[in-house]
């Protein structure tokens, strides 16, 4: 069955993109979530002739995605983490983590468009993570996840000067036989 995805769904196709799935799959889910429409020869011209109109204002965005992309070339984002024995993380750093950092930075993206190597980081150490920006422009980008300096344990300081303390006498009875 052929269809036009009017939506990004993720492990198929991006948005006017024209995709061949099964019959079950196209019926039952995509086409009732509003997810795609059936590929008509009416509909095929029509979005051609989009995709023609679009191609302009495509390439705008293409290059802004790209400028966003080279804002991380010598970028170096370091998350800290409070950690356990060793190099366990206490919980785990994930895409939205990485999303946070980057904003700071000054580099805005969607946590949905950002994969990170192998899922949550549960150690420190360094990862790469997939950012994509626009359908076209994807980047590698490499992160380092550091532990949390940890608090000096505070010992309690003596006195400089010792209060006097009362003396307390205590009678001492002895028995005598």
């Amino acid at each position: 069955m052929e269809l036009i995805l009017k939506k990004d769904v993720e492990n198929l196709g991006f948005a006017d993109d024209l995709v061949s799935v099964k019959n079950g799959y196209g019926r039952n889910f995509l086409i009732p979530q509003g997810h795609a429409v059936l590929a008509t020869p009416s509909a095929k011209k029509v979005l051609a002739e989009t995709l023609k109109q679009r191609a302009f204002k495509e390439k705008k965005v293409v290059d802004e995605a790209k400028t966003q992309a080279e804002k991380l070339n010598g970028l170096e984002i370091k998350i800290t983490a409070k950690t356990g024995e060793g190099d366990k993380l206490f919980g785990s750093v994930t895409n939205g983590d990485l999303a946070e950092a980057l904003e700071k930075e000054g580099v805005s993206i969607e946590k949905k468009y950002i994969v990170v190597a192998g899922g949550a980081v549960k150690r420190t150490g360094q990862y790469d993570a997939t950012i994509r920006f626009h359908r076209d422009v994807v980047t590698n980008f490499t992160f380092e996840v550091v532990a949390e300096a940890k608090p000096e344990v505070k010992k309690p300081k003596a006195e400089a000067k010792p209060e006097p303390q009362p003396e307390v006498k205590s009678e001492e009875t002895s028995e005598e036989n």
